[in-house]
C-alpha cells in the first residue's frame, strides 16, 4: 500500500469542517468510530462510578450507604451500563469502526450511511434504558431473570426496550462489518492475508448478526409478560421459567465473545508490533478466532446446571465449554511463543497486553471449573461466580481497551501520550484489578452469595480489602483520562508511525487523511507482514 504521509495542515479526518453539525451528519468511518469511542468511554466511567458505590456500601456489615432496594437498583444500574453500554460495544464499535477500513485498504465501510445510523441507534438506545434505571430503577439484575422481572414493580420495561433497541446498533453495526470485508478489500488482499484484528472483528460481526435477534425476542416476550400477564414465563399456567434461560444465554454466552474476541484481536496486533516478529502461528489465530466463534454458540448451557437438566446435557455442556477454552489456549500459547525471543519494547501497550494474559489465564481457569457441574453446584451465585466474570469480562476487555487506547492514540490523535505516566497507571490498573477481585474468589469459596448487600461480619475484612482494590482501580482509570485528555493538546505531535509497525493503518498519516488513501491502494503480494518489512515486490497504488 502507498503510504500517505505527505499531507498538509487540516488535511486529516479531525480536519475540514469542525462545526458540531458536521460531525453529527459525518459518514467518515473514522469520525464515527471516534465518537463510539467517546460515548462508551463515559459510559465506563458511569458504571464505574456505580461499582464504587456498591462496594462502599460492603464496606461493613448491614446497611451502610444504602438500603437493600436502592442497593438492588445500583447493581442493576451497573451492570446493564458496563455490559450493554460498554463492554459490547466499546472495541467493535469503536476501534472496529475507526481501523477496520484502514486495515484492509478501503476508504470507507460499506454502507456509511447506516453506519451512522448505528451510532444514532446506539444513543437512542442508550437514552432509553438510562431513563429506566434512573426513572423506576430496575432491580432484576442485568441477566433480567424470570418470573421476578415479569412481576418486579419497578421500571424494567423501558431498560428492556433499550436493550432491544442497542440490540439493532449491534446488528447493523455486524451487518455492515461483513459487508465491508467481503466487498471492499484492497486487491490482492486475500482471507488469510488479512491483519488479524480484522479476523476478530469479522467473528464478532457474525455473532452480532446471528445471536442478537435472540436476545430481542426474549426481550419482547418479558416485556409482554410484564404490560400483559400473559404467564409465558409462569408455570401455574402452563408457561415454563426455564426457557427464558435458554434463550437469554443462547445470546449471552456468544455475547461473552463479542467483548472478548475483538479484545484478542487488540492483543494479536500489540503483540506482534512490540515484540518486533510476525505471529508463532498466524493460521492458529485465524483457526482459533473462527472455533471461538462457531463453538461459542453451543456451550450456553453450564449456566443452567442448577435450573435442571440432565446428567447427559450437563457433561456435553460442560465438554463444549472446555472446548473453547482449548480455542484460546490455542491463542495465548500463540502470543506467548511470538513474545519469546522477540525484540521487546516494554511499553504501555504492552503492559497492558501482558496484564491481559494474565487475567484471562487465571480467569479462563477458573472457567473450566464452573463448567464442570460438580464444582459449578457449589459456587453457583456466589461472588466466585461474580469474581470469574470480572476476570474474563472486565479484566480481558478492559486491559485489551487500555492497551487499544494506548497503541491507536497518536493514530487516532496525531498526538503522543507521557509513556512515564502510561506504563505507571497500566502497573496501577493491574494492582488494582487484582486487590479488587481475588478476595471475591475466596468470598464465594466461603459461601457469600452474589446481589446481597448485607454479610456474616467475619467477612468483613475480604470486603475491606476489595473494596479498598477498586478505589485503587478507579484512581488508576481517572488519571488516565487526565493525561490522555492532556495529550490531546500538550502531547508531543506524533510521527506516522511511531511504533515503528507494520500493520496496514499505520501506512497512512497520522491522524489519517479523510478518504484515507489517495487512490485505490493494491497489495502486489498481500502476506500481512508484521515484521515491518515490505513486500518483496514492493507496495503499489492503482490511480
Amino acid at each position: 500500500m502507498t503510504p500517505t504521509t505527505e499531507r498538509h495542515a487540516g488535511e486529516s479526518y479531525l480536519g475540514g469542517e469542525r462545526t458540531l453539525r458536521s460531525w453529527l451528519t459525518t459518514r467518515d468511518h473514522k469520525r464515527i468510530g471516534l465518537m463510539f469511542l467517546i460515548a462508551t468511554s463515559l459510559f465506563l466511567f458511569v458504571g464505574g462510578l456505580f461499582a464504587l458505590l456498591l462496594r462502599l456500601e460492603l464496606l461493613a456489615p448491614r446497611e451502610t450507604l444504602m438500603g437493600p432496594m436502592t442497593y438492588n437498583r445500583m447493581f442493576t444500574a451497573h451492570g446493564v451500563v458496563m455490559v450493554w453500554l460498554f463492554m459490547i460495544p466499546a472495541i467493535p464499535s469503536g476501534f472496529g469502526n475507526f481501523l477496520l477500513p484502514l486495515m484492509i485498504g478501503a476508504n470507507d465501510v460499506a454502507f456509511p450511511r447506516l453506519n451512522l445510523a448505528s451510532f444514532y441507534i446506539y444513543v437512542a438506545g442508550a437514552v432509553v434504558a438510562l431513563f429506566g434505571l434512573f426513572m423506576g430503577g430496575a432491580d432484576t439484575g442485568w441477566t433480567f431473570y424470570v418470573p421476578y422481572s415479569a412481576q418486579t414493580a419497578t421500571a424494567v420495561v423501558p431498560v428492556l426496550i433499550g436493550v432491544f433497541i442497542l440490540g439493532w446498533s449491534s446488528i447493523v453495526t455486524g451487518v455492515n462489518f461483513i459487508a465491508t470485508v467481503h466487498t471492499m478489500r484492497a486487491k490482492g488482499l486475500q482471507w488469510m492475508q488479512m491483519p488479524l484484528f480484522v479476523w476478530a472483528i469479522y467473528g464478532t460481526s457474525v455473532i452480532q448478526v446471528l445471536a442478537t435477534p435472540v436476545l430481542g425476542l426474549v426481550l419482547l416476550l418479558i416485556g409482554m409478560e410484564h404490560l400483559f400477564d400473559w404467564g409465558i414465563f409462569d408455570p401455574r399456567r402452563g408457561g415454563d421459567p426455564v426457557i427464558f434461560q435458554h434463550l437469554f444465554w443462547f445470546y449471552s454466552h456468544p455475547a461473552v465473545y463479542i467483548m472478548v474476541l475483538p479484545a484478542m484481536g487488540v492483543i494479536s496486533e500489540v503483540v506482534c508490533a512490540f515484540s518486533r516478529k510476525n505471529p508463532l502461528s498466524y493460521q492458529a489465530i485465524v483457526i482459533a478466532t473462527v472455533g471461538i466463534t462457531f463453538f461459542g454458540f453451543l456451550a450456553w448451557g453450564h449456566h443452567m446446571f442448577t435450573a435442571g437438566m440432565s446428567t447427559f446435557a450437563a457433561g456435553s455442556f460442560g465438554i463444549l465449554s472446555m472446548v473453547v477454552a482449548i480455542f484460546s489456549a490455542i491463542k495465548v500459547f500463540t502470543w506467548t511463543g511470538t513474545l519469546y525471543q522477540g525484540s521487546i519494547s516494554l511499553k504501555a501497550p504492552l503492559l497492558y497486553v501482558l496484564a491481559f494474559l494474565f487475567l484471562f489465564v487465571f480467569g479462563g481457569m477458573t472457567g473450566v471449573a464452573v463448567a464442570t457441574m460438580s464444582l459449578d453446584v457449589h459456587w453457583h451465585d456466589t461472588y466466585f461466580v461474580v469474581a470469574h466474570f470480572h476476570f474474563i469480562m472486565v479484566g480481558g476487555t478492559l486491559t485489551a481497551f487500555l492497551a487499544a487506547v494506548h497503541y491507536w492514540f497518536p493514530k487516532v490523535t496525531g498526538r503522543n501520550y507521557p509513556e512515564t505516566w502510561g506504563v505507571a497507571m497500566a502497573v496501577l490498573v493491574f494492582i488494582g484489578f487484582n486487590v479488587t477481585f481475588v478476595p471475591q474468589f475466596l468470598l464465594g469459596n466461603l459461601g457469600m452469595p452474589r446481589r446481597y448487600y448485607d454479610y456474616p461480619e467475619s467477612m468483613q475484612w475480604l470486603h475491606v480489602i476489595s473494596t479498598g482494590g477498586s478505589w485503587l482501580l478507579g484512581i488508576a482509570l481517572l488519571t488516565t483520562v487526565l493525561y490522555l485528555a492532556w495529550s490531546l493538546r500538550h502531547g508531543a505531535v506524533a510521527t506516522d508511525n511511531p511504533w515503528h509497525s507494520a500493520g496496514f493503518e499505520w501506512r497512512t498519516a497520522s491522524p489519517p487523511p479523510p478518504y484515507n488513501f489517495p487512490g485505490s491502494p493494491a497489495l502486489h503480494r498481500g502476506a500481512y507482514d508484521y515484521t515491518g518489512q515490505e513486500p518483496p515486490e514492493g507496495p503499489a497504488a492503482l490511480p
